[in-house]
C-alpha cells in the first residue's frame, strides 16, 4: 500500500476550464503539496474531446500555478479498462443491456436530484441470477454493473462529512461499458485511481453518488478504496452551478479580460 500522498487532476478536454474547475484543481494541488499529483486527461468522449481544449487546459492550469509530476490520457489506457470489464463479466457483476434510447426514456425513473448523472434503471435487461458473459467484439451494446444486495454504502468524506447511499434506491444498475465500445466514466475512473495508486480523490460534491458506485466497483474488482474530498460547487449569479457552457467564466476568458491570478484566487473563498 502507498505511504505517501498521491492525488490527481482529472479534466476532460470537452470545453474550456471554468472558475469552478480552477477552484477544485487548486484545492487538489494544495492538498498534494507534500506528495505527488497526476494530470489525467479524461478524453473518452470521442464526439466532444478536442486537442485544442486539451492544450488550453494545460496552459490554464500552468497559469494558475498548478504543477504535476505525472500525466496520462485515458484513450491510451483502453486495455486496462477492457481487462477490468472482462473480469466483471466473468464474475457475473456485469451484463448486456439491449435497451434503446426510446426504451430507456419510457422505462427509467426520473433522477432523484440534479446531481444524479444517471436515472434509476428499472432492471429491464437484468438477468434473474448472476451469470458470466463475454464482451461483444464491436460496438453494439451497453453493459451495466449488477449492484449486489448490500447494506448502504457509507464513507466519511474529508470535506462533506459522513455519507450514505442505498443501492437500488439512490441508484440502480449503472452503465460501465458503452455501446461505442468504450468504458463509462465510473469504470475508467475506478481503474485509473487504483492503477495510479491515488490515495485521495479531490472532486466536486456533485459526484458524491458516483463515489458510492465506484466503491462497489472497487469491491467487485478487489481494488483499494482511496479517501475522498468533495469540494463545494461554485454557482453563477442565478444560483446555477458552473458548467462548461459558462464561457464568460472560463479561465481563458477571465485571463483575456485582464483578471490577475491573485484576483481569480480571491474568488475561491477558501
Amino acid at each position: 500500500m502507498p505511504t505517501t500522498y498521491t492525488g490527481r487532476l482529472a479534466p476532460s478536454p470537452t470545453g474550456l476550464l471554468h472558475l469552478g474547475h480552477a477552484r477544485t484543481f487548486w484545492i487538489a494541488h494544495e492538498r498534494a503539496k507534500e506528495g505527488t499529483l497526476w494530470l489525467r486527461d479524461e478524453d473518452l468522449d470521442p464526439h466532444r474531446s478536442r486537442p485544442d481544449f486539451a492544450t488550453a487546459m494545460r496552459e490554464d492550469l500552468h497559469w494558475l500555478g498548478i504543477t504535476w509530476q505525472h500525466e496520462a490520457k485515458q484513450s491510451d489506457r483502453l486495455d486496462l479498462y477492457r481487462h477490468a470489464m472482462q473480469q466483471l463479466l466473468a464474475t457475473g457483476y456485469a451484463y448486456p443491456c439491449h435497451c434503446s434510447r426510446r426504451d430507456l426514456a419510457q422505462s427509467v425513473a426520473a433522477p432523484h436530484d440534479d446531481t444524479d448523472d444517471e436515472p434509476l434503471y428499472n432492471n429491464r435487461c437484468r438477468p434473474t441470477t448472476p451469470e458470466p458473459w463475454a464482451l461483444s467484439p464491436g460496438p453494439s451494446l451497453n453493459y451495466r454493473f449488477r449492484i449486489p444486495a448490500t447494506d448502504p454504502i457509507t464513507f466519511t468524506d474529508r470535506h462533506a462529512g459522513p455519507q450514505s447511499f442505498t443501492p437500488g434506491k439512490d441508484f440502480g444498475d449503472f452503465i460501465i461499458w458503452r455501446k461505442d465500445n468504450l468504458p463509462s466514466y465510473q469504470l475508467a475512473c475506478t481503474v485509473d485511481d487504483a492503477d495510479m495508486r491515488i490515495t485521495e480523490v479531490v472532486r466536486g460534491r456533485d459526484l458524491l453518488k458516483s463515489t458510492a458506485r465506484q466503491i462497489l466497483l472497487q469491491r467487485a474488482l478487489a481494488l483499494p478504496t482511496p479517501t475522498y474530498f468533495h469540494t463545494d460547487l461554485m454557482r453563477d449569479d442565478q444560483g446555477t452551478r458552473l458548467a462548461k457552457r459558462h464561457d464568460a467564466l472560463s479561465i481563458r476568458s477571465l485571463r483575456e479580460s485582464g483578471l490577475t491570478l491573485e484576483e481569480l484566487r480571491a474568488q475561491f473563498n477558501l
